[in-house]
Formats: C-alpha cells, structure tokens, sequence
C-alpha cells in the first residue's frame, strides 16, 4: 500500500487541527479522523456548480460568491461553464487551505485561481452575505459538512433562520442558494422553505463518474 504522507497542518478559528495528507496522486484533508475532502471525490462539489449555472442561464454576466474554497472542485466547474462576464467571489476562512492550493495542491488547481473572474476573500462567508443586498445571483454553500456543522460550531449560523434570512436578503431576484451536504436534513429544509425560498432538493453521487456515496444538494430559488 502507499503510504499516506502528512504535508501540512492549519488550525481552524476555534477549531480542531486540519491535516493535508498525500498519498501517491492523491491529496486528503483530514479533522481529527474525518476526511472532510479527497481528491478522488469531486463529483457533487462540481455538481453544486454546474447545476447551479444550469438554473442561471440566461444571466450574461451572473456573480457567485462560492463559500469554502476546500479542493477549488465548485470553482473549477463553476468557471468551465460560465462565459468571460461572469464574477466568483471565493471567501475561505482558513487561508493555509488557499496556501496549500498554491503549494503542494498547485497541479490539481489548475491555476483556477488566477482566473481574471475570480477574486479571493480571506474570511467568513456569513460576514460576506450579512454585507451585501441584492448583489450575488447565486450564493454556494460548501461550508463544513452541511447543516449538520463538524469542524466549527460557528458555522451554525450560517444555516439558521436568520442565516438564511441573510443570505435571501444576498441574492439578486430570482438568485439562488446552494447548499451542499453530505447528507439529508429534513429540518435545514423546513428552514429554507420557512425563509421564503422556494426548494429543489437533489441527490448526487460523491464521485464523477456517478459512483461514491450519496450526497445532497438543496437549490432554494428567491421568489
């Protein structure tokens, strides 16, 4: 077996350690004895963009704010299908995860990045929302493990009642929220209907090639 190789660590705001590992091609980010991200899994993350783009069609020039850099898998496939108009705001909280993407994990970001659309916020997402009105077409939520919060308790806030009041508040008329998870949440999902969004809740597979275990993905549409 090849051996796992530990390449850095970075301390979460109020947190556990985070741990990059490689482990042949292959890079891990790891909390405590969570793998919160591999490599080999990108199939949801990139789904949460490309389905969220599909819903925009017809925007020329729509801008994102996508939450949580993690692996770039969103905003590689978020830049894939939008056209030379479009804007992404990146705010990661954690800026060794932006470090690492420009280190040891440079050949798998692809120099997505330095994309002339693309502009880097080192912070929290929750500030950049509670910030703006009527500014992002859509807002994409990859932030921790879904609703169910595991590396930060200060994530909770994020998909609370008055976190999504914010975050309406955020988007353009007719934009979108998009939240990804690992697993389902009835009650995230009252919440976003209790909000005044309207809600498709979608299942994806963790790997691209439609394998992997199942993830979810909730698409709350501003009326």
């Amino acid at each position: 077996m090849i051996p796992r190789d530990l390449l850095a660590t970075a301390v979460v705001p109020d947190g556990e350690t985070l741990r990059l590992f490689r482990r042949g091609d292959d890079f891990m980010i790891v909390l405590d004895r969570n793998e919160l991200m591999n490599s080999r899994m990108s199939g949801s993350e990139e789904a949460l963009a490309t389905m969220t783009c599909a819903r925009l069609a017809g925007r020329s020039a729509p801008h994102l704010l996508i939450g949580g850099y993690g692996m770039g898998f969103t905003l590689r496939a978020a830049l894939a299908v939008l056209g030379p108009q479009a804007r992404l705001s990146v705010v990661e909280l954690v800026p060794e995860i932006v470090a690492w993407a420009r280190g040891p994990m440079a050949t798998l970001t692809a120099g997505c990045l330095d994309d002339p659309r693309v502009s880097v916020i080192d912070g929290d997402v929750a500030m950049s929302i509670r910030k703006r009105q009527d500014v992002y077409d859509a807002i994409l939520l990859d932030v921790d493990n879904g609703p169910d919060g595991l590396t930060r308790a200060g994530n909770d806030g994020l998909y609370s009642a008055r976190g999504l009041a914010a975050a309406r508040a955020a988007l353009t008329p007719g934009g979108i929220l998009a939240v990804w998870s690992a697993a389902p949440d009835k009650p995230f999902a009252r919440r976003l209907a209790d909000a005044g969004f309207g809600v498709d809740e979608e299942v994806v597979r963790a790997r691209s090639n439609g394998k992997g275990p199942r993830h979810v993905i909730w698409f709350a549409t501003k009326a």
